[in-house]
């Protein structure tokens, strides 16, 4: 059964974005790794959305691509423009081994199972240089219990859950994880910061981190 469906979800989203939408808001922790960047570094945004983070990226001297699967968001970032867009999915990345110095993906690579997600993870690995890094987040399965709390789930596979929630990506596949879940999916790579943390609403949990490129 396919398990990355969300970005049918977040397709309507992305062509019905309105003007003050938080969506269109960079991270701050995003703008902090990047100033630790080496000026004119080439980064992927590895499910950009409408850009909010592409765009600042490709505003402050980086060398960006903006990739993701719903069109309707690449769409946003054309119409901004001096970003390159790819409409591609996470775990078959239409780019030569090696090509990025450095790949973000915010809030995106756990839309989906183990098996899809233990392929995107080896593809941010097989296109960044040794020495590069990774910042992106996680759901953490502390977030879990809120969930089910506010919604009736299924455990489709491992870690792998949807919610009868109408309306959100949540009757989407969603992969919670631990710690050590969370590090052996990232093999390849070697920790330089790991953060559980809640987001915006209590219960929100996801692992922030940022990984090096081994």
């Amino acid at each position: 059964m396919k398990s990355d469906t969300a970005d049918s979800h977040w397709n309507d989203q992305w062509a019905n974005i309105e003007a003050d939408s938080k969506w269109l808001t960079p991270e701050a922790e995003v703008i902090t790794w990047a100033k630790g960047l080496q000026p004119g570094a080439r980064i992927l945004d590895l499910g950009a959305g409408v850009g909010r983070h592409a765009l600042w990226l490709a505003s402050h001297g980086f060398d960006v691509v903006a990739l993701d699967a719903a069109p309707e968001g690449l769409t946003e970032i054309d119409k901004a423009g001096g970003v390159e867009t790819v409409l591609a999915r996470m775990d078959a990345l239409p780019f030569e081994d090696q090509s990025f110095d450095h790949v973000l993906s915010w809030n995106v690579i756990y839309h989906g199972n183990e098996e899809v997600l233990s392929r995107s993870i080896s593809e941010i690995q097989r296109i960044t240089k040794p020495g590069g890094s990774f910042l992106g987040t996680m759901l953490s399965n502390r977030r879990l219990p809120f969930e089910q709390a506010r919604y009736p789930g299924q455990e489709i596979s491992r870690n792998t859950w949807v919610f009868d929630a109408p309306g959100t990506d949540k009757i989407h596949p969603h992969y919670f994880c631990n710690a050590q879940d969370l590090l052996a999916l990232f093999k390849g790579f070697e920790i330089t910061w790991l953060h559980d943390r809640e987001h915006e609403k209590p219960g929100s949990w996801h692992w922030h981190l940022v990984m090096e490129r081994l």
